[in-house]
């Protein structure tokens, strides 16, 4: 199907469903495309809690490429987007 409107190819069956084999992720620490092979990339969601530590339904997602997690930068890497994301802090 072609959506006329941004000119570009999309899978999806009649109920408009995604029916692509692979759709490409980026690492959200390097902004890399992560490769279909890459088989040592992670995706990782982190349940939201409210005050009583109950989890509320919505989840944040970060993607950590294997070129991360095999050069050891991943930890690093997850804890400053656990803190942009207001997730963690650094409290002294």
């Amino acid at each position: 199907i072609i959506n006329k409107g941004y000119n570009q190819i999309n899978m999806q069956n009649e109920d408009k469903r995604v029916v692509d084999l692979y759709i490409p992720k980026k690492c959200m620490a390097t902004g890399k495309l992560i490769h279909p092979k890459d088989h040592a990339s992670v995706h990782i969601s982190v349940a939201k809690v409210d005050d009583n530590g109950v989890i509320t339904g919505q989840t944040e997602s970060f993607v950590i490429g294997g070129y991360m997690r095999r050069r050891g930068f991943a930890d690093c890497a997850l804890n400053r987007l656990f803190y942009n994301k207001g997730l963690l802090t650094f409290n002294k």
